[in-house]
Formats: C-alpha cells, sequence, structure tokens
C-alpha cells in the first residue's frame, strides 16, 4: 500500500521518542501516540511526555489530548486513533506510531473484539467494590471465574480487572473466551520496528530516567494530582508509589525505590508481550539506517 503506518514498539526507557522523531524528521511524518497514559493532560513528568523541544521537533497526536477524567479505553482509542489517521494519511503517506501500550498498539493495528457494552448497574457495584475492597479481591474472583485470563492479564490496572470481571458477571462466561482475535483490516500497510537492548541496559536507563524525574519535580506532580488519586489514569507507576508515600503507608526512599523496581518489572512484561508478536523486527536503538531500510523494502 501507498501509505504506511510505522509503529515503533519497546519497554519503557528504551528510546521510543527520541527514535520517533528521528524517523518522523527523516520522511516528513506526524507521530500518533500508542501510550495509554501520555494522552492525558496534568502529567507530563510522571508519564515521560515529549518535551516542549521534542512536540517542536515533530507533529504530535494523543499527548496532552483528554482530560484526566475522559473514558479513555482501548475500544474508544482505536476509534479515535483510525479517525486521525484517516486525516493524517490524506496529507502524508507515511506516519509514525510510537508507544508501549501493547493493547493500544493491537487496538489500532488489528482493532479490538466486540465486547458487551458497559452495564451501569454492575459497573458500579464494582466500582463501589474496588474503592472498598481493594483491586486484589476483585482481581481473586477474576481469578476464579476465569484463570487463564487472571494468569497473564496486569492484575495492579483496576480498569483492566474490573472491566473483565464485568464481562464475566455480565455474560456467565470466561472474558478470555470472548476474545476471538480476528484482526480488521486497515487501509494502509504496518511495519512494526522493535527497540532491542541487553537487560542490564535498559535497567540502567530506567534508573537513571526515574532519578531525572524525581529531579524536574514528579513528587510535587503526584502532590497535586492527589485529590484525583481514584482515577484510572493515575493508576500508574511513578504515581502509586507516591500516594503510599503521602498516606504514610511508605518513606520516601522507599518509595522512589519502589517506582525504580517496579518500573523494571513493567519493562518486562512489556517486552514479553511484545515479543510475542511476530510482526515485530527487532533493531539496536542506534540502527536507524536499517530501520529505515526495512520500512521502506522490507527484508
Amino acid at each position: 500500500m501507498s501509505k504506511r503506518l510505522l509503529v515503533i514498539v519497546g519497554p519503557t526507557g528504551s528510546g521510543k521518542t527520541d527514535l520517533s522523531i528521528r524517523l518522523a524528521r527523516h520522511y516528513g511524518a506526524p507521530i500518533l501516540s500508542t501510550d495509554s497514559r501520555q494522552c492525558y493532560r496534568g502529567m507530563p513528568i510522571g508519564t515521560a511526555q515529549p518535551t516542549p523541544e521534542q512536540l517542536r521537533a515533530a507533529e504530535h497526536h494523543f499527548i496532552a489530548s483528554h482530560d484526566l477524567d475522559a473514558e479513555l479505553n482501548c475500544g474508544t482509542y482505536e476509534t479515535q486513533a483510525l479517525a486521525c489517521l484517516e486525516e493524517l494519511f490524506a496529507r502524508h503517506d507515511r506516519v509514525i506510531a510510537a508507544g508501549g501500550s501493547g493493547l493500544y498498539v493491537k487496538a489500532l493495528c488489528e482493532g479490538m473484539d466486540d465486547l458487551p457494552q458497559a452495564d451501569g448497574a454492575l459497573r458500579g457495584e464494582l466500582a463501589r467494590r474496588l474503592r472498598d475492597e481493594g483491586v486484589e479481591a476483585l482481581a481473586e474472583q477474576l481469578r476464579t471465574l476465569d484463570p487463564e485470563h487472571y494468569a497473564t492479564m496486569d492484575r495492579r490496572n483496576p480498569a483492566r480487572v474490573l472491566r473483565a470481571l464485568e464481562v464475566c458477571l455480565a455474560t456467565g462466561r470466561p472474558y478470555s473466551s470472548l476474545r476471538t482475535g480476528v484482526r480488521r483490516a486497515r487501509p494502509f500497510g504496518i511495519v512494526k520496528i522493535g527497540i532491542d537492548m541487553p537487560r542490564d541496559v535498559l535497567y540502567e536507563r530506567i534508573d537513571r530516567r526515574v532519578d531525572a524525574m524525581i529531579a524536574e519535580g514528579l513528587e510535587a506532580e503526584a502532590l497535586s494530582l492527589y485529590p484525583y488519586r481514584r482515577l484510572n489514569a493515575l493508576q500508574t507507576v511513578g504515581y502509586r508509589e507516591f500516594f503510599d508515600y503521602f498516606e504514610g503507608r511508605t518513606d520516601y526512599a522507599a518509595a522512589v525505590e519502589a517506582i525504580k523496581r517496579n518500573s523494571r518489572r513493567y519493562a518486562k512484561r512489556q517486552m514479553t508481550w511484545f515479543r510475542r508478536d511476530p510482526e515485530v523486527r527487532w533493531f539496536d536503538r542506534e540502527a536507524v539506517d536499517a530501520m529505515i531500510a526495512y520500512a521502506d523494502f522490507g527484508d
């Protein structure tokens, strides 16, 4: 196809933002974020949103584009991102997509299953239980109803636990049994490029990035967001740990160390997810010429 989406994936801290800008400048292309948190306003440090200089270097979309309480999930992201791509491809032959949220990449490239719509009463009851009992209690019930999905999902993500449990209870069937995996056709070609690096190098980069976030004011940003801590947008590494610190459940040093540890764990889960995708071609982060050759000509 003459229109082509270049999808950049990789774990947190691997350099996706810098790489996407280099490719955007090469192709004269805009960038569409596939990060499930960078789309929210008011949290630029904790989500490592592109800096003002980076935003000026290339046209960006889905960066600080939604309010904190916006109901953005994989389905709504798919609808909104495809509408954005239709406009972008009217002006460009290439668009760069970059981010580390595996489900958002899947939604953009393949589409999501048509699951039942949320039931207001049931969702309200589950939301109440989430507040009163915590995500662990809901996850434990999900383990009983759908052990297959429980074994592979991010069980610390309240929104995903709640949604999967909601579907199980509403349909009487395991959430995993309703995920057909049928791929939806897209009116553009897709090339997936992954950033590869040794794990020890990645973990060192993550630790340094957390230190930089702290220096930039992550604690103050988290404090400003504390009144909204129940929102799904803030169930995120970097904020949860500081919320615990503000509530006296941990001390400052332990909170910072927990951010580093949980960021490394998140990076490991991201790599597990993306490694399962046979369409991703892996490159060293500095092999930009090789990436461009692959994007233009394939093997």
